[in-house]
C-alpha cells in the first residue's frame, strides 16, 4: 500500500508511473487526496475539541474543589455540548478513515523507472539468456509421458484422491522432488539465508498484509469455518514474522528462506500449456524473502538474482530472464524478474522463479519499520523470489535430460538423490 505522505507530495510521478500498469481509475488518487485532507482537518478538529474537554474537566475540579458550584455545574453543561460534538467528529473522521483506506488498497505499487511500458507477457523484456537448448530429435517425450513410463508421477491417482492438479509423486519421483528441495534449501543458507518452517495456514490479517488479499482472494483456498486461507507461497508466512514490528538498523538486512507446499486455485485453465506439472493446484516451492534498509534495495535484487542464476546454472537447465512490463507486474511489485527454463520436448520457455521488490508497498501493509542509526523510524523495504519452483523445475529435467531409455540427473542432485539415473 502506498504510503499517503508519497501520495501527497508525488501526484505526478505516482499517475506517470501507474500509466505503465494501463491504470484506467487515476481518479482514485485526487480522491485520496482530498480524503487524506478531509482526514487531517477532522482530526486537528477532534484533538481541538479533546483538548478544549480535558481543560473544562480540571475546571470544573477545580471549582467544586473551591465550592464554586453553580459555576462548576454551568461548564458540565458546556462540556456535555462538547462531547455531543466529539461523537460526531469521531464518527465522520472514521468514516472518512474508512474510505481512505479502501480506496488506497485498490491502488497499485509504482513500477521502478526501469519497467519497461507494455500490457502483456508478449512485452516483456529478455536481459539474459544462459545455456544451449539440446536437440532431443523428433522423439522425445513431453515430461507428463516420461512420467508415466518412468513410474515417477500419477496426475490419474491424484484426481482419484483430490482432483486434477494434485499429482503423486512415486518412487525415484518422490525422490527427485525430495532431492532438489533439499538442494534449494542447502544453495540458499549457504548464501547466508537462515532457514525457516513456517504454517501452511494463514488469516485475513497476513493475507492482506503481503497483498494477497483481497486483490487474489479468488485464487487463494479459503477455510470458511476457521477464517484461514491455504499460502498460495511461503513469502505470506515469511514476511508476516515481522509484520507489527520496529527493528533496529543493526537487524537488517534480515535474509529467509523456507520450503512449503503451495495452494492456488488456478482456475479457468486448459489445453497443453496447462498439462502435467505445468499448472498445478498444489506444488512444492523454496523461496526466499529479504527486508533491507532502502539504500540497498536495488543490491539486495540483484544480489538474489545472481543466486538463483547459480542455482539454475549448477541444474545445467537452459534458462532466461526477463524484466516485466508494467502491464504484466504484480499488483505489489515495483520490479520483477522472472527466470524461464526451455523445455526442450514441450518447445516452449516454462517460468520457475520471479524476484521482486517491493518497495516499502509490503511494509504499509506489514506496518513493518526499522529505527535508523539517528534514531528515526522509516519503512522498510522488502523483497522475496522463488528459489526454485518445483514443477516446472522437475518438467524440464525430465524432458531436457532425456535419453533413449532413461534420463539421466545432473550431477550437484545425485548426492541429493542417490541414483544418477531414471530407467
Amino acid at each position: 500500500m502506498l504510503a499517503l505522505q508519497y501520495i501527497r507530495e508525488n501526484k505526478d510521478i505516482l499517475l506517470k508511473g501507474l500509466e505503465k500498469r494501463n491504470f484506467k481509475q487515476p481518479e482514485l488518487i485526487d480522491q485520496i487526496i482530498e480524503l487524506d485532507k478531509d482526514r487531517r482537518t477532522q482530526q486537528a478538529e477532534l484533538d481541538h475539541h479533546l483538548s478544549k474537554t480535558n481543560k473544562l474537566t480540571k475546571d470544573i475540579g477545580s471549582l467544586f474543589k473551591s465550592g464554586e458550584s453553580i459555576k462548576a455545574n454551568l461548564l458540565k453543561q458546556k462540556t456535555t455540548a462538547l462531547k455531543n460534538e466529539t461523537k460526531a467528529l469521531q464518527e465522520a473522521l472514521q468514516k472518512t478513515s474508512l474510505t481512505l483506506f479502501d480506496i488506497r488498497t485498490q491502488i497499485p505499487n509504482v513500477p521502478h523507472e526501469s519497467v519497461p511500458s507494455g500490457n502483456s507477457e508478449t512485452d516483456n523484456e529478455e536481459i539474459f539468456r544462459s545455456g544451449d537448448i539440446p536437440d532431443l530429435g523428433n522423439k522425445a517425450l513431453p515430461h507428463w509421458e516420461l512420467a508415466v513410463k518412468y513410474d515417477l508421477i500419477d496426475f490419474e491417482l491424484g484426481n482419484k484422491i483430490t482432483g486434477a492438479g494434485f499429482p503423486v509423486y512415486k518412487g525415484k519421483g518422490a525422490r527427485l522432488q525430495r532431492g532438489l528441495i533439499n538442494f534449494f534449501l542447502d544453495q540458499n543458507t549457504a548464501a547466508g539465508y537462515k532457514e525457516m518452517q513456517v504454517p501452511h495456514l494463514v488469516n485475513e490479517a497476513s493475507g492482506f498484509a503481503t497483498g494477497q488479499l483481497p486483490d487474489k482472494e479468488g485464487q487463494m483456498y479459503h477455510v470458511q469455518n476457521d477464517d484461514l486461507y491455504l499460502i498460495p507461497t511461503a513469502e505470506v508466512p515469511l514476511t508476516n514474522l515481522y509484520r507489527d514490528n520496529l527493528l533496529d538498523f543493526s537487524e537488517l538486512p534480515v535474509c529467509l528462506t523456507g520450503y512449503t507446499p503451495c495452494f492456488r486455485r488456478e482456475a479457468g485453465s486448459y489445453g497443453s500449456h496447462v498439462r502435467g506439472l505445468n499448472r498445478l493446484h498444489q506444488f512444492d516451492k523454496v523461496e526466499i524473502i529479504r527486508i533491507e534498509e532502502p539504500k540497498n534495495t536495488m543490491k539486495a535484487l540483484d544480489q538474489m538474482v545472481e543466486h538463483v542464476k547459480s542455482i539454475l546454472e549448477g541444474l545445467q537447465l537452459p534458462f532466461r530472464i526477463l524484466r516485466l512490463c508494467g502491464g504484466d507486474l504484480g499488483f505489489t511489485s515495483a520490479l520483477t524478474y522472472d527466470f524461464e527454463i526451455y523445455s526442450a520436448a514441450q518447445k516452449r520457455w516454462l517460468e520457475v522463479s520471479s524476484i521482486s521488490t517491493f518497495n516499502d508497498f509490503q511494509a504499509e501493509r506489514l506496518k513493518l519499520r526499522y529505527r535508523d542509526a539517528t534514531g528515526n523510524k522509516k519503512s522498510v523495504h522488502t523483497l522475496n523470489g522463488s528459489s526454485l519452483a518445483l514443477p516446472r523445475i522437475v518438467a524440464g529435467l525430465l524432458e531436457n535430460f532425456q535419453n533413449l531409455d532413461s534420463i539421466s540427473i545432473p550431477k550437484v542432485l545425485i548426492p541429493y538423490t542417490g541414483f544418477d539415473n531414471i530407467n
